[in-house]
């Protein structure tokens, strides 16, 4: 009896270990860094996002269940096509267990549709498309750094508290302009405020001059831009030529990044307002995070970089907590654990995969205010990540129980 007894424990122990092994499909954990490496959006994210990835893994031991955490990179070039199929061909010949950052919405769009198929976690830093945790929300897809919603709510709730209730609009003439200025108005309108009026632009021109005088004719008090990228960029230095700020009308980006500050320098920046989730100078921990991060890109961090840091780290955790790689399961401790890093202090995951993390509203400083390179920004409020983003059981996410 002892023996037989011996010998069915160590067959149930040899069977557990082995279904422990199982736990993970491979040899290694496979990350992909899937964005823009060399167009538009490479100073957003490119390089930078794959530093901040391997230090994250740097920073979770560089191992998880005894398997090494692998990184691979992938230039989408700003087309969905090309997006999705670097994502198919990832999971099914390269065994990659999970996809981060993805900038480009409408490349969001498409990668997330594969990982829905394919059972992958992917998790985004670099889109901004509130349909990534609504209608087209997947149980493994998050979203973890900033939407249209979060930055327009956060840029205009704060102006409009402080007194600047009449509104004008140069919006991008895309779904995404749309978006952002609806988001705005109904923030402007729901606190009293008025939308003087506004204008729509194509993407990418060069000469916004009949914009702006009709904005400026306006006498709105805000001059909001809806836009993005060289548009926004653009537009800024013409409002700059123009005056719009020492004539007493604040501008307000909807979306725009410390990269685009430090393209158009602070002598035609100074004044405008913006929105971040994330600012490299916002206290020790921050600062500490940038150094190490500067020391191997060269500049400081932006939120993207931040963003795919925090959520690569989130991931790994996730996955040591699980003892595997299977996506369903890590998905699920995701949203289970608590986010904490660097600048991120007990934020659960909502059910959409949203991240509800602190935005925060800065002023771009003069030059004679900047002490040094990179010095942009005077924060000027935060608003609370759950007050930030629309809530989760208003994003017509199918997953979340109304």
């Amino acid at each position: 009896m002892r023996i037989r007894g011996s010998a069915l424990l160590a067959s149930v122990l040899a069977f557990v270990g082995a279904g422990a092994h199982a736990q993970f499909s491979d040899g290694a954990v496979r990350i992909g860094i899937l964005n823009d490496q060399s167009g538009l959006y490479e100073a957003l994210t490119g390089r930078g996002s794959v530093i901040a990835a391997r230090m994250a893994i740097e920073d979770a031991g560089g191992t998880v269940g005894g398997r090494p955490v692998e990184v691979v990179i992938g230039d989408h070039q700003n087309k969905a096509d090309i997006g999705a199929s670097l994502a198919r061909r990832w999971i099914d010949e390269e065994r990659v267990d999970a996809i981060f950052d993805v900038p480009n919405s409408a490349v969001a769009i498409a990668v997330l549709e594969v990982a829905r198929q394919k059972n992958r976690v992917v998790g985004f830093s670099g889109p901004v498309s509130p349909a990534l945790t609504g209608a087209q929300c997947a149980p493994t897809a998050f979203s973890w750094t900033w939407d249209t919603f979060s930055l327009a709510n956060t840029t205009a709730r704060a102006l409009v508290v402080a007194g600047m209730k009449n509104w004008y609009f140069v919006t991008l003439d895309s779904a995404a302009g749309a978006a952002m200025e609806g988001d705005a108005r109904r923030v402007v309108e729901s606190g009293g405020g008025k939308v003087l009026g506004g204008v729509k632009h194509p993407l990418n021109i060069s000469d916004f001059s009949s914009f702006l005088l009709q904005a400026q004719a306006s006498k709105a008090q805000v001059v909001a831009l809806a836009n993005a990228g060289a548009d926004t960029v653009n537009a800024i230095k013409q409002a700059a030529e123009y005056r719009l700020t020492e004539r007493g009308q604040k501008v307000a980006s909807l979306l725009l990044t410390i990269n685009d500050v430090h393209g158009l320098g602070l002598p035609a920046a100074k004044g405008v307002v913006t929105a971040e989730s994330f600012y490299w100078d916002l206290d020790d921990e921050t600062r500490a995070w940038t150094k190490r991060f500067q020391a191997q890109y060269g500049g400081p961090a932006n939120m993207v970089h931040a963003g795919v840091y925090s959520v690569v780290l989130h991931y790994l955790k996730a996955a040591k907590a699980a003892n595997t790689d299977d996506s369903a399961t890590v998905a699920a401790k995701m949203k289970e654990l608590p986010v904490n890093d660097f600048y991120t202090k007990n934020v659960k995951v909502q059910p959409n995969g949203r991240l509800p993390r602190d935005m925060y509203l800065f002023e771009v400083k003069s030059p004679t205010e900047s002490k040094g390179a990179w010095d942009y920004y005077r924060l000027v409020g935060k608003v609370p990540g759950q007050q930030a983003y629309r809530p989760a059981e208003e994003s017509g996410c199918p997953l979340v129980k109304k």
